[in-house]
């Protein structure tokens, strides 16, 4: 494709990718049942949606809330919308009823962010937005999109500068913030993707992908590269995904898919619940490119997954881990493909002493997530604002063509964030040979004695616990009223089929294993049911949040194990401890 054919918009590249037909969306359902889509069929729809929302009034860069389980009604409204020359704001879906008043003004708060005209959900989903509605009070309201109206859709002129998408950040350190993404800078993260698949020797690059549609990864880094290409990509609901993860693997194997990319949890969740029965003529060899991004990559859960579905033809060297971030449209960095991904062991004390890196063999096991893309670069600083050599822990901040235009309706916090071309992203990392390695978030780091310790390397030691639900511990520091230190306090949900006796000796084995891991003893252990973390929209744990809500007492143990079972199960574990503390959601708190 040349300069000039190079679509600069996404009603543009939409339009291209109907007129070459090939290519479109596959939608798998609970049954994996199919239903495919062509690129043309898909614009037809959304200029039967962009017309309606013209006349109902919706102008040029005007923001309309999307709310949308994966499927074709989704695309319908958010091409639609841009057709239109409208902005989409894809926003969650509710996935629990028990949580429904705290979603209901979360997501009222996103759309009065956002300031949108309008609402278009799913017809099921409009039933429940009722309060966030009232809450955020959109001008046009809230439609499905079976109540719009009428309308033949005028054509309107879209710059690659204007207005593309509002999303949401993913709010672990703080309330979700509404990230303004240009045309521009969405079609160029497409091609810095695009870029970068392996050659397919002929043959459409084809993907499958589970990933939320209101998340960067989902829909940036998945359907965009789809229809610039344009190719085809099939989708699954993360619902299902959650709940039969096999149905992922299965349909790679169904349809020769060479990328497919998740967040690490979603590599250990198979591990832990996919059955040798379920893959019954699996075969996962045309998988060539297996993107691990979107929350820390823990190096042992990706060991596992290569050993654990190896005899089904999954290659090591498709693991790639990766780094981005909102605010940049997705990616930042990438290692390199077709080589098994890396990871280095540091000492511990220089690390958290100094942000220094030594390797050590018994140290902190990082992975590597590669080097920058084409376009892009890096820069490591220390806390006095100077770059800090190779080697050397900084706060990192990055350039490159998909940065945001900041954070809509709030200057003061753009320009915080943007700087002369630089964003800074508010993680942490090192870099060693030439590779990024990750060592936190600024925020999030564990504060004790005057050192700062990484709650990913605690919370890593813990993921093979017994009777603990893989990925979902959070580790987190807090100063006591009238205390004169922190204490570290660690909190892990049980695993769904966990017993009584896992969990009465689980606040030990947590100990045992931080103060192993990370030499570090722990003052205070809670266990949780699972579900109980508090979550972003993206599935990321908060750990912030996590420390206020039990300090006001809004952490519950688990119900399943009342303390007279659980001082049973101590009783018949033969255990010397037997002092758990149940009181306000803390268990195994106080000596050890």
């Amino acid at each position: 494709m040349t300069d000039a054919e190079r679509p600069e918009t996404i009603p543009a590249a939409l339009e291209r990718a109907a007129g070459v037909g090939r290519g479109g969306l596959r939608f798998l359902d609970r049954e994996e049942r199919e239903n495919f889509l062509a690129w043309g069929e898909i614009r037809e729809r959304a200029a039967r949606v962009g017309g309606a929302l013209q006349a109902l009034g919706v102008g040029r860069g005007e923001r309309v809330g999307l709310v949308f389980p994966t499927g074709p009604e989704f695309f319908e409204a958010f091409f639609g919308t841009c057709l239109a020359g409208g902005v989409p704001v894809p926003l969650y879906p509710p996935v629990r009823l028990g949580r429904l008043s705290e979603y209901q003004r979360g997501t009222a708060a996103m759309l009065r962010g956002a300031g949108a005209e309008l609402v278009l959900a799913d017809r099921r989903v409009r039933r429940l937005l009722g309060e966030a509605i009232a809450l955020a009070r959109p001008p046009l309201g809230c439609r499905s999109l079976s109540e719009l109206p009428d309308g033949r859709l005028a054509p309107v002129e879209t710059s690659p500068g204007d207005l593309g998408l509002v999303q949401f950040s993913s709010g672990t350190t703080v309330d979700p913030r509404p990230v303004a993404l240009s045309h521009r800078a969405m079609l160029a993260q497409t091609r810095a993707i695009n870029g970068f698949w392996p050659a397919q020797d002929g043959r459409a690059v084809t993907g499958v992908s589970w990933l939320p549609l209101y998340h960067d990864m989902g829909l940036i880094g998945c359907i965009l590269p789809a229809l610039a290409l344009p190719s085809v990509m099939t989708l699954i609901g993360p619902e299902v995904f959650v709940a039969r993860p096999a149905v992922w693997l299965r349909a790679i194997s169904r349809y020769r898919a060479a990328i497919s990319p998740a967040p690490n949890f979603a590599y250990g969740l198979c591990v832990a619940k996919v059955r040798d029965e379920e893959l019954a003529g699996v075969d996962l060899s045309s998988w060539r490119v297996a993107l691990n991004g979107a929350e820390p990559v823990v190096p042992a859960v990706l060991r596992a997954f290569a050993e654990r579905f190896a005899r089904w033809g999954f290659r090591r060297e498709a693991l790639t881990p990766v780094y981005g971030l909102s605010e940049a449209a997705l990616a930042v960095t990438f290692s390199p493909l077709e080589r098994p991904f890396e990871s280095r062991r540091f000492a511990r004390e220089p690390l958290a002493r100094e942000g220094r890196a030594v390797p050590a063999a018994d140290g902190l096991e990082l992975a590597s997530v590669g080097r920058p893309l084409p376009g892009f670069a890096l820069r490591l600083l220390g806390e006095d604002g100077r770059e800090v050599p190779e080697g050397r822990v900084g706060r990192i901040w990055v350039s490159g063509p998909s940065l945001m235009e900041g954070y809509l309706g709030r200057p003061r916090e753009t320009a915080q964030a943007l700087r002369d071309g630089w964003l800074d992203t508010g993680d942490l990392g090192l870099v060693w040979q030439g590779e990024l390695y990750l060592t936190g978030r600024a925020k999030d780091l564990v504060l004790l004695r005057g050192r700062g310790y990484s709650p990913d390397g605690i919370e890593q030691a813990l993921a093979d616990l017994p009777g603990s639900r893989t990925g979902c511990a959070v580790a987190a520091s807090w100063l006591p009223e009238g205390a004169a230190t922190e204490v570290l306090g660690v909190f892990v949900e049980t695993a769904r089929e966990a017993t009584a006796e896992q969990a009465a000796v689980l606040p030990e084995a947590v100990r045992r294993a931080v103060l192993a891991a990370a030499g570090l003893p722990v003052d205070e252990v809670v266990v949780l049911e699972p579900g109980t973390l508090p979550r972003t929209s993206s599935g990321k744990l908060r750990r912030g949040e996590t420390v206020r809500r039990h300090l006001a007492g809004e952490l519950a143990p688990p119900a399943r194990f009342t303390p007279l079972r659980l001082a049973a199960a101590v009783a018949r574990s033969g255990l010397a401890y037997a002092r758990l503390r149940l009181a306000r959601g803390r268990a195994g708190g106080g000596d050890g």
